[in-house]
Parts: structure tokens; sequence; C-alpha cells
């Protein structure tokens, strides 16, 4: 997923296709790439689970999934975590060096 997400292109298609479902063409068009290029992104998209397809007649209609974020938003949660403790040290150690003996005194 990380792989796929990646890629600055991939992330604006899949940006689109959170606001709603449409088919390659309208992809090709919008973002002036090669219909074969946006099938490729599409393709590693849909391989990481974040867009799925439909098929209807002889149209195939893309969407975003969201459960395909899942991962990234764990791997998210998890280093939140992690920098918000170092965050609360930080701060604590701070106010530790401004209430230390030497505040007030004027070195400058």
């Amino acid at each position: 997923m990380f792989h796929a997400l990646a890629n600055p292109t991939r992330r604006a298609v899949l940006e689109r296709l959170v606001r709603g479902e449409t088919t390659v063409s309208d992809l090709t068009a919008q973002f002036h790439v090669s219909q074969p290029a946006i099938s490729q992104h599409l393709a590693a998209l849909r391989r990481a689970g974040l867009v799925s397809d439909r098929h209807r007649g002889r149209h195939v209609y893309y969407r975003a999934e969201a459960a395909g974020l899942a991962p990234l938003l764990d791997w998210v949660d998890r280093y939140q975590t992690f920098w918000g403790e170092r965050a609360d040290r930080l701060r604590a150690l701070l106010k530790e060096m401004d209430d230390g003996p030497d505040r007030g005194s004027a070195q400058h």
C-alpha cells in the first residue's frame, strides 16, 4: 500500500476517486495521462486494496475503498503515540529548564 501511495499520480487518482466513482476515460481526460498509464495506476491501487471496480455493460467504474487505508491508519496511529510520548517528555524537560535555578538571571 505504501508503494502504491508513493506515486503522486496514484495519490491524485485516489483523491479523485474518494469524491465518487468514475471511469478510466474520465480519469484519462482529467489527468491528461494516457489510458494505459491510468490503467496501470488503477491496477496498482487495486492490488493495494485501495480501489475496487464494478462493471456495467462496457464500462468499468472505479471507486476508492476506505477499508484499504486501515494499515496506513494503524501505522500512523502507532507513530502518533510514539511521537506524542516524546513531545510530552520534551515539554516537561523544557518546563524544568525554564523553572530551573538560573531562571531570571541575565545571561545575554
